[in-house]
């Protein structure tokens, strides 16, 4: 996990804490890992699934706001700002 304020390093421990408000919306749920986090193989790292995988999130009826979506995604979760998680990762046991 980065520091606070660093670049996001794609650990995903932040949205398998809990899902962010955008999450939240997506998953339809508040507790538990979003729903939206995607795993990418190509990078390594987890990524998230409203800015990579948005026409799949949206199905085909809401396909066309894709574009919309992806552009507020990236301000309210503040992609490319810097980490804002304040979690603790522990090695169990």
């Amino acid at each position: 996990m980065p520091a606070l304020g660093a670049p996001c390093n794609g650990c995903g421990l932040c949205c398998l804490a809990e899902p962010c408000p955008l999450g939240q919306l997506v998953s339809r749920k508040r507790l538990g890992a979003c729903d939206a986090l995607r795993w990418s193989e190509v990078e390594s790292r987890y990524r998230c699934g409203v800015l990579t995988d948005t026409e799949g999130l949206l199905g085909p009826r809401w396909r066309r706001a894709a574009p919309l979506l992806r552009r507020l995604a990236r301000r309210w979760i503040a992609a490319g700002v810097g980490c804002d998680a304040t979690l603790e990762a522990r090695r169990p046991g």
